[in-house]
């Protein structure tokens, strides 16, 4: 170690004195489940013409698995509010 290393050590209580200020914002009271996000409604035309659009599609298509994990998605944010 070259005799000018120790200089660039922060001394362990700036440390311990900067880990106990940023731990004094985590002590707030907050609600520890996330926020649900809100669901969109569609009217019954924009389902039926989704449904359409995506039965053209061919089933190897990337865009139909998205969607089907979008429903997935859908499902559980009606379940958890």
């Amino acid at each position: 170690m070259k005799f000018n290393a120790r200089c660039w050590m922060p001394p362990a209580a700036v440390l311990l004195i900067g880990m106990l200020s940023l731990s004094g914002c985590a002590t707030a009271n907050f609600d520890a489940r996330a926020p649900c996000p809100p669901v969109v409604p569609y009217s019954a035309t924009d389902q039926v013409r989704a449904a359409a659009e995506v039965s053209a599609l061919p089933q190897s298509a990337i865009v139909v698995r998205m969607l089907s994990d979008y429903a997935v998605l859908r499902d559980q944010a009606r379940t958890c509010s």
